[in-house]
């Protein structure tokens, strides 16, 4: 947890690697994820980098293996999920993969084509089959038309023998797709001028693309005609419309005997095709079981040649020299990881790291595991922390479901919450190995341990509002008692209860009464005192990110500011708003319903702490009424008027405490000014590589330094949105008080206007009633109370840490550590794709 508390220091290195062992080496680091390269060759063109040809061949086995999970894919074989994924392979197993690759994809494509041509055949012997059974019924349907018997069809046949043999129809025979029918039939009847008998019957069955697996709807046809040139025109058309022309003979007897041929044919072929895609099944299932692990292996192999571009070679190109941001707590590993694979080549000459000094900003890098990656998402996700700033997700970790939990506070609903959230929890490695495509549920997974603690939290707020889906819980026993009898009570319809007379003086154990369920001013009650806690949480909470400030300000030696603006912001705070907290527990303190106490200490004299303060804003007196205090002490306007002329005084301390400091720090340093070097760097001093570096460095704090008008602005400003924030900051956690009130009267609503209605009927008829009215109101409670009544928390909370506490202490201008890590780019490979 004290890793969390601000970003890890971070130093940059330079890597001297040998050749040879350069690619052992960053495989061992990518394995360990670790470090993040800088690209030293940012002005050299992608093209023209050393590795670039192992990059073109990682993306040609890529390509491969995309066609082979293609056609795995395709053949719906199920890729199995390695338990253990395998390292890198040297660069003596990436030929054999490469081989293996090469054979793998041309094996798949010759069954491929194979398979494509023998499903050609079969698809038109099973149109030809289509036409040959068909067409039947149209040759049928000309011989009944015809109406003539035997003996009289050959009297004619004898007597008009040259006239039958030029007024013979001609047919055309084949198969069209069915959408294309109707364009067809109208370019026959165009160029034939109608002319040209067409029939046609639709296919019931849908056939299959050899090519592309889908199914066709098509139809036979039959065209009938005179002529060779009309017969033609025919085929162009046919042609046009991409229609399979078969060859029909015109006898009874020809047809059945080539419609056996085809049946014949067609069986052998489907016993080939069938022992075809059971070879083709088995090889596929053998490449599945590797398929994984060859991505993988691809994957890291194309990362590491890929981050070797970033790497210079020195003047004598025995040396790869590259440069990397990594934690100082890992520099003993990434030492290791070069140990290694300079051993792993058999390297002679080991490799080295050296840590270099730089003026550059380091990346900002928060060590974190599953529980609290979530809460550091958060932060980052309004922006990623300055280097070495104080880490807001520490104190999230706590102050987040405590804030939620106040706006939340229900027993049931919360514990609708906490199981869901605790069922992820206890899930999570089924979960994780399932790699669910669906984004919300991976949100919600990807924040499990929130869900958890905002459960477990406001579980505690509900027991202390006594609220379980809108009913109260009367473990410890109610302070209120009733001192009638049931006649009496039957007679009344309400009744106010006076302190005085029907409390036992004891308070309820913990958090409120029971009897306020049935109070009629419960919400007027609930109104006073969930405001006052939003207020009192609210001033806390912004206290404590100013005091945050202190840690930044001490670690990065601005101790000037602690005094010229950590004191006048914390002072400005606590003399008016921790004041007006002071005031709230004075109230409660001093003013109660006791006998004991005078009238000017009773509850009819309590005083409006709102007033008092605006009252205390406006130099105004405060006028109670008659028998009663105008203040709650002696001398309490005068010590509020000093308060104020005190909180007045701090705003021009932030307005010019810092601006004039930094102006006269810049008077006491000795500036010199020199006309150039005498020796003009003819004669070598003592150090001369230490004095270019000092004269570097004082150039550059000459030209970092800001004009004073624009610090003076600056701090105006600052001063300006500091002083407004904290009135505006102050009532935004007020949103506390009104999500609670709002979740508790909602809920209440849903149960007696819902739930309620099926309690009603005591008859046989009430035991179904109540059954559909309890799951209407189950999920209702779960769609609207849960899940939208805690988003809508979820954001305000959010909101009040982002804005109102983080505002204080936290600027967010770092960029995040993005180290070369094997994980993370096999995490976003197989991200789904939107």
């Amino acid at each position: 947890m004290g890793d969390m508390f601000r970003s890890e220091q971070m130093v940059l290195a330079q890597l001297f690697i040998q050749p040879e062992a350069a690619y052992f080496a960053i495989s061992e680091l990518g394995e360990s994820g670790i470090v993040q390269f800088r690209d030293l060759n940012e002005n050299v063109n992608v093209f023209q980098r050393k590795f670039v040809n192992e990059v073109r061949r990682c993306d040609e086995m890529e390509r491969k293996l995309r066609y082979i999970e293609a056609e795995v894919k395709k053949d719906n074989v199920a890729i199995p999920d390695q338990s253990e994924l395998p390292k890198a392979p040297n660069p003596r197993e990436i030929i054999d993969l490469e081989a293996h690759l090469e054979k793998t994809e041309g094996d798949i494509k010759e069954l491929s084509e194979s398979a494509v041509n023998l499903k050609s055949n079969y698809l038109e012997l099973i149109e030809l089959k289509q036409v040959l059974e068909k067409t039947q019924a149209f040759f049928n349907e000309q011989d009944e038309a015809n109406g003539l018997d035997s003996a009289h069809k050959a009297l004619i046949n004898d007597e008009s023998h040259n006239v039958s043999i030029r007024g013979r129809l001609g047919f055309v025979a084949g198969v069209i797709n069915r959408e294309r029918v109707p364009g067809f039939e109208r370019m026959l009847w165009r160029i034939s001028r109608g002319n040209v008998f067409l029939r046609q019957v639709e296919i019931e069955k849908p056939l299959e693309d050899p090519a592309t697996g889908n199914q066709l709807y098509k139809t036979v046809f039959v065209a009938f005609f005179q002529g060779e040139q009309l017969k033609t025109r025919i085929k162009k058309v046919c042609a046009g419309y991409h229609a399979s022309l078969y060859a029909c003979p015109s006898s009874l007897q020809e047809r059945n005997e080539m419609l056996k041929g085809v049946c014949t044919r067609l069986e052998d072929l489907n016993l080939v095709l069938n022992q075809t895609q059971d070879h083709r099944q088995r090889v596929l299932v053998s490449v599945a079981k590797e398929l994984q692990n060859w991505s993988v292996m691809v994957s890291k192999m194309k990362a590491i040649y890929h981050t070797l571009n970033f790497f210079n070679m020195d003047v004598t190109k025995k040396c790869l020299i590259g440069e990397c941001w990594v934690s100082s707590k890992d520099i003993p590993i990434v030492q290791k990881a070069l140990s290694d694979g300079s051993s792993a080549c058999g390297s002679s000459i080991p490799s080295f790291l050296n840590v270099i000094n730089t003026n550059e900003d380091p990346p900002t890098f928060n060590r974190t595991n599953k529980f609290t990656r979530g809460f550091q998402n958060l932060i980052d996700s309004y922006g990623v922390a300055s280097y070495r700033e104080a880490n807001p997700a520490l104190y999230t970790i706590i102050t987040f479901p405590f804030l939620f939990a106040v706006m939340f506070g229900d027993v049931g609903h919360a514990m609708i919450m906490a199981l869901f959230g605790g069922y992820l929890v206890i899930s999570e490695k089924k979960i994780m190995a399932k790699r669910s495509n669906n984004e919300i549920f991976n949100i919600f997974f990807a924040g499990r341990y929130i869900i958890l603690l905002m459960g477990l939290f406001s579980m505690y707020t509900g027991f202390v509002y006594n609220d379980i889906f809108s009913k109260s819980m009367n473990l410890f026993g109610s302070s209120w008692f009733v001192q009638f009898n049931k006649e009496q009570a039957l007679e009344l319809d309400e009744r106010d209860l006076d302190p005085r007379y029907d409390y036992t003086g004891t308070p309820y154990f913990i958090g409120m009464d029971p009897a306020w369920q049935l109070a009629k001013n419960k919400i007027i009650f609930l109104n006073s005192y969930k405001m006052k806690l939003s207020i009192i949480f609210g001033v806390v909470h912004m206290i404590f990110g100013v005091c945050v400030s202190v840690v930044n300000f001490v670690h990065f030696r601005k101790y000037s500011s602690i005094f010229l603006e950590f004191l006048p912001q914390i002072l400005l705070l606590c003399f008016l708003f921790l004041w007006m907290v002071v005031m709230m527990f004075m109230k409660w303190i001093i003013y109660s319903a006791d006998l004991g106490k005078p009238v000017e200490l009773g509850t009819s004299c309590a005083p409006n702490v709102l007033i008092y303060f605006i009252n205390m804003m406006l130099f105004k007196a405060t006028e109670s009424p008659e028998g009663c205090k105008d203040y709650m002490f002696e001398g309490q306007q005068t010590v509020q008027q000093i308060l104020v002329f005190l909180s007045l005084a701090c705003i021009p301390v932030l307005l010019l405490g810092k601006p004039l400091y930094i102006k006269c720090t810049r008077k006491s340093k000795p500036h010199v000014r020199s006309n150039g070097d005498v020796n003009q760097g003819m004669e070598l001093g003592e150090y001369p590589e230490a004095q270019q570096n000092a004269a570097a460095t004082s150039h550059e704090d000459e030209e970092e330094e800001e004009p004073m008008s624009e610090i003076f602005i600056h701090q105006a400003i600052h001063t300006i949105e500091y002083v407004l924030s904290t009135i505006s900051h102050t009532a935004s956690y007020l949103r506390l008080w009104a999500l609670s009130l709002a979740h508790a009267q909602l809920s209440e609503v849903l149960w007696s206007m819902l739930f309620r209605m099926g309690l009603t009927n005591s008859s046989y008829v009430g035991a179904i009633t109540a059954f559909v009215f309890f799951a209407a109101w189950a999920a209702f409670t779960i769609a609207i109370l849960v899940t939208m009544e805690g988003l809508s928390a979820f954001l305000h909370t959010l909101r009040l840490h982002w804005v109102e506490f983080m505002s204080k202490f936290y600027a967010g201008l770092g960029y995040p550590f993005q180290p070369f890590s094997f994980k993370a780019i096999l995490e976003e490979e197989n991200a789904p794709e939107e």
